[in-house]
C-alpha cells in the first residue's frame, strides 16, 4: 500500500483520460446541488475533503470490469491504471463542477433532476461577512436565472461579457491555468484595466484560484499484489458518499472477477420470480443470504448465513443453487397464499422468508404432501405469533433449516421456534396496527376462516383481495366507541378489527353495529340471517353485535382469536384465566 498527496489537477486529468476509472459495479453518482456547492467551497478554501483510495489495475486475481466516471468521456480503448475504491462521489462532483465544460447533472434537495454550472462570486468571495450560499453560485444550464415562470431574467451569464459584468468567475476553468489566464485578461480589458478591478481580482487569485490549482488530496493506492480478500474487505469498510455498500454489491464485485454479472442475473430473476405482490419485498441481499444458508446446509458442514459467509460465497455455489432457490421462494409464496397472506404489506416478517424458502427448497420432494406442508406451516405460525423474528440473528436461520428439516424427515425433536412459542392473551390488546407481525397474522387467520365481505358476501381470497380493496377496519366503529367512552386501547385493538371491503366500510360509517347492520342488509339486499352468516365467518357473534354489547363481544372474540392461534401453531396458550387477563379484559378467556 502506498500513500501520497496528489494534486487535484492530476486527479482530474486522470479521470478525463480514463487513467482513473470506476469498478463497473459501483453505484451511480448521487450528490445533490447543495452538497456539491459545499464541497467546492471546502476546496477553494483549502479545507481537507478526505482521502481517496485506488486499486492499481492489472492484478490477475482482482479483475474488475471498469467504467468511466459519470460525465467523463475517455476514448473507448482507454485502459485504467487504477480503479477508484473510495472517493467516487467527491471526485465525480469535482470533475463535473471544476473541470468538465458540460453542465453538471445533479438534483435538488428534494430529488428533482437539474443541470447546473457553478460560479465564484468575486465580490462575495472577498467579503468576510458573506454567507456561503452567496460565494458559490449555482446557475441553470441556460446560464440564466429566471422568475415568473421564465418570463423575467434575474441573472444572465450566457456570454463572457455577462460574466464580467456581474463579476462571476466560471469555476469549470479554475483548474486550467491557460483558460483562467485568458478569462482574466479579457476581464481586465472589459473594465479598461481599472486599478481597483485588477487589485480585487489579484486578491481573488492569490486567496482562492492559486490554492485551488495547487490543492492536493491524500491518496491511498493498493498495489497490484493486494490479495483478493483484502480488496473485498476494503469494500466492506469504506463508505461511499455516506452510503455503505451492501453485501450484494460486495459479492457482485467478487463475482465480477470471474466475469459473472451478478446484478444482471439478479434483475432477470427479480423480473421472473420476485416482481409479484408478495415476493417483491425480497432484496438481492436476502436472496444471497438464503443461498448461502442453503449451500452451507447442503455442504454438510457448519450451516451459516452470517455476513462473512455471504461474502465468501463461491460463484459455483451460486450457479448450483440459484435456480433451486428461486423455485423454493415460489413454493414459499404458494404456501403463504394458502395461509391467506397475499401481499408484502401483509407479510408478518420479511426475514422469515429466508429460512422458509430454504426449507421449501430442501423439502422440494416432500413439500407437496399435506403432512409435511402442515408441519412447515406450524413452524411458520409459531414464529409469527411467538414474535420471534422481530430481532433475530443469522444463527436462528441455521437452527430453522437444520431443525425443521430433521423434525420432518427423521421425526426429530420439535424445532426451537416451536418449543419457544409463547403468546400472552393480553397481547391481543397491544396489537393495534399492521406494524405488528402478530396483528398481520391474526388478519390472515380470519381470511383463512373463509371470511366473507359484509355486502357482497364473496369470500376474500386472492382474486377479490385487491379487486374489492380489502383493508382492515373497526367492527364497533371508532366514532361510536368514542361516544360511548369505551377504552381506547380495547377499541383500537385487533380484537375489534377485521378485513372488509372499502364499500362495506363506507356503509358502516360511525354508528352503532345494530344500525349499520340494517344499512348493510339494504345495501346488499340480503336477509338478516344471511348477513349474520357473513359476520360469523369473521369470528364475530352477530347476536352480540346486534345488541351493541361491546364488552361481551370483546370477550367472545378474544376467545375465538386465541383458539385460532392455538389451531395454527399447534400449541396451547396458557394463562387465559390469570389475574392479569381478568384485569385487562374484565373476565376469564377460558
Amino acid at each position: 500500500m502506498k500513500t501520497n498527496d496528489t494534486p487535484l489537477t492530476k486527479l482530474m486529468e486522470d479521470v478525463a483520460s480514463g487513467t482513473a476509472q470506476l469498478p463497473d459495479f459501483q453505484r451511480g453518482w448521487v450528490w445533490d446541488d447543495g452538497r456539491i456547492k459545499a464541497l467546492i467551497l471546502s476546496v477553494i478554501r483549502n479545507f481537507p475533503v478526505g482521502a481517496a483510495m485506488f486499486l492499481e489495475y492489472g492484478n490477475e486475481n482482482v479483475q474488475f470490469k471498469y467504467k468511466a466516471i459519470e460525465g467523463a468521456t475517455p476514448s473507448s480503448d482507454a485502459i485504467p491504471e487504477k480503479l477508484i475504491l473510495d472517493g467516487q462521489q467527491r471526485l465525480t462532483s469535482l470533475y463535473n463542477a471544476l473541470y468538465s465544460k458540460s453542465p453538471v447533472k445533479t438534483q435538488t434537495d428534494r430529488g428533482k433532476d437539474i443541470e447546473r454550472f457553478y460560479y465564484l462570486n468575486i465580490e462575495k468571495a472577498l467579503d468576510p461577512t458573506a454567507d456561503d450560499d452567496e460565494i458559490i453560485v449555482s446557475i441553470p444550464a441556460t446560464r440564466q436565472v429566471t422568475s415568473e415562470f421564465g418570463r423575467k431574467i434575474e441573472l444572465d451569464l450566457s456570454t463572457r461579457e455577462d460574466e464580467f459584468k456581474h463579476k462571476m468567475f466560471p469555476l469549470n476553468i479554475i483548474l486550467n491555468s491557460n483558460e483562467e489566464q485568458e478569462w482574466q485578461n479579457q476581464y481586465y480589458a472589459y473594465y479598461n484595466y481599472a486599478p481597483e478591478v485588477i487589485k480585487q481580482f489579484t486578491d481573488l487569485f492569490s486567496k482562492f484560484i492559486v490554492p485551488t490549482q495547487k490543492y492536493a488530496m491524500p491518496v491511498i493506492l493498493l498495489e497490484k499484489e493486494t490479495p483478493r480478500e483484502a480488496v473485498c474487505q476494503v469494500f466492506e469498510n469504506v463508505n461511499t458518499g455516506g452510503v455503505s455498500l451492501t453485501v450484494f454489491e460486495l459479492v457482485t464485485a467478487v463475482f465480477a472477477m470471474d466475469n459473472f454479472g451478478l446484478r444482471k442475473d439478479w434483475e432477470s430473476r427479480r423480473e421472473k420470480y420476485f416482481s409479484g405482490a408478495l415476493l417483491n419485498v425480497v432484496t438481492p441481499t436476502d436472496f444471497l443470504t438464503a443461498l448461502t444458508l442453503l449451500s452451507t446446509y447442503n455442504a454438510g458442514g457448519v450451516v451459516s448465513s452470517k455476513k462473512k459467509d455471504v461474502l465468501a460465497l463461491k460463484l459455483d455455489s451460486y450457479k448450483t443453487y440459484a435456480d433451486e432457490l428461486c423455485n423454493g421462494f415460489s413454493e414459499a409464496e404458494n404456501l403463504l397464499q394458502e395461509e391467506r397472506i397475499f401481499s408484502s404489506r401483509d407479510l408478518p416478517y420479511t426475514a422469515q422468508l429466508v429460512p422458509l424458502a430454504c426449507i421449501c427448497t430442501v423439502l422440494k420432494k416432500e413439500i407437496g404432501t399435506a403432512t409435511v406442508r402442515n408441519k412447515v406451516k406450524q413452524w411458520y405460525w409459531c414464529g409469527v405469533f411467538g414474535e420471534q423474528y422481530g430481532s433475530f440473528s443469522s444463527s436462528q436461520f441455521a437452527d430453522d433449516i437444520i431443525q425443521v428439516v430433521k423434525w420432518i424427515t427423521v421425526n426429530g425433536e420439535l424445532p426451537k421456534t416451536i418449543r419457544n412459542f409463547f403468546f400472552n392473551p393480553t397481547r391481543l390488546l397491544g396489537l393495534k396496527s399492521r406494524l405488528s407481525a402478530a396483528y398481520k397474522g391474526i388478519m390472515a387467520l380470519i381470511l383463512q376462516n373463509h371470511a366473507r365481505d359484509f355486502i357482497s358476501g364473496s369470500e376474500m381470497d386472492i382474486s377479490s383481495f385487491a379487486d374489492e380493496k380489502i383493508d382492515i377496519h373497526h367492527i364497533f366503529p371508532w366514532q361510536y366507541c368514542v361516544k360511548q367512552n369505551y377504552n381506547n386501547d380495547v377499541c383500537n385493538s385487533v380484537v375489534n378489527k377485521t378485513p372488509i371491503s372499502a364499500k362495506s366500510n363506507r356503509a358502516i360509517g360511525g354508528v352503532a353495529p345494530s344500525v349499520y347492520l340494517g344499512r348493510l342488509e339494504k345495501k346488499g339486499s340480503v336477509e338478516p340471517a344471511v348477513l349474520d352468516g357473513f359476520v360469523e365467518t369473521h369470528w364475530i357473534d352477530p347476536v352480540l353485535l346486534r345488541n351493541n354489547d361491546f364488552h361481551a363481544f370483546i370477550i367472545d372474540r378474544a376467545k375465538k382469536l386465541l383458539n385460532a392461534i392455538e389451531q395454527a401453531t399447534g400449541r396451547t396458550i396458557a394463562v387465559k384465566d390469570s389475574d392479569e387477563v381478568r384485569k385487562e379484559f374484565g373476565d376469564s378467556l377460558i
